[in-house]
């Protein structure tokens, strides 16, 4: 009989292995999900080559491009089947996406943009611990596009805490007594998903949650407490732009680093 197909295009980091860990635990727990006989199944394309065969058997340019360069493509046919199921393609991406259709093989074999992220040392643990630190970020597959240390003036230093910080003044004005205390080391980072990699290297901004999670995190084994936490990093993209562009004004020793010419999102 004549069944509907839900066709999706999904993108992510890490997509492939994130959706199919998800139809996984979907097959695992199906039991839960439906109490009929006839239960969706899913069909995932597997590698970069798959998903582009079937997806131009389903979808357009336009489907794939919106006016922000999202990829949302989302379509329900018929076919000839005794089940539901669903065909889901999945893409490797970052921010943004832009490219035609005939670009679209080669951008699923590129992979993940490389990106750029800051990642700031703060007085009293770069000066101990450097030679250990840039190891971790080599075997992490970090590179470094920029370095300098400065010494902190307030307003650069009040720019970096967090909303939920400045609430309360007396731990405001810890925070930044600590941060113009010293001098600070700022890095300019490179690898793909920088961002979120750095962040999750780092943990939780409470060193005493950070040791609970995992005591490999860094905030775990070079921080104390919440002041005294060890490190600053962009949260976001965004801001790994505008934290580039007020540490490294001059430009970044990477000639494929474009970030800077960039305009923010």
């Amino acid at each position: 009989m004549s069944s509907p197909v839900l066709v999706c295009a999904l993108r992510g980091i890490n997509a492939y292995e994130a959706l199919a860990g998800a139809l996984k635990g979907l097959t695992q727990c199906k039991e839960r999900l439906s109490t009929s006989g006839s239960l969706p199944q899913a069909v995932m394309a597997l590698t970069p080559e798959v998903t582009f065969r079937q997806a131009i058997l389903f979808f357009t340019e336009a489907d794939f491009v919106t006016d922000d360069g999202n990829i949302l493509p989302l379509l329900s046919r018929n076919t000839d089947t005794t089940h539901s199921k669903s065909l889901c393609f999945s893409f490797s991406v970052d921010e943004s996406w832009r490219c035609h259709a005939e670009s679209l093989f080669t951008y699923l074999h590129t992979g993940a943009q490389v990106l750029c992220t800051v990642l700031l040392i703060k007085p009293g643990v770069w000066s101990q611990n450097l030679a250990r630190i840039l190891r971790n970020l080599h075997l992490e597959k970090f590179t470094v596009v920029g370095m300098k240390h400065l010494n902190l003036e307030p307003a650069i230093a009040l720019g970096l805490l967090p909303s939920e910080v400045k609430q309360d003044p007396a731990v405001l004005e810890a925070h930044c007594t600590y941060l113009t205390s010293g001098t600070a080391l700022v890095l300019c980072l490179q690898r793909p998903n920088a961002v979120k990699k750095l962040m999750d290297l780092l943990g939780p901004e409470d060193p005493k949650l950070a040791q609970a999670l995992d005591p490999c995190l860094w905030r775990a084994q070079y921080g104390t407490n919440t002041v005294h936490n060890g490190f600053y990093s962009s949260k976001s993209y965004q801001m790994a732009v505008w934290d580039m562009k007020l540490f490294f004004p001059e430009g970044l020793c990477c000639a494929e680093c474009q970030t800077l010419e960039e305009e923010e999102v």
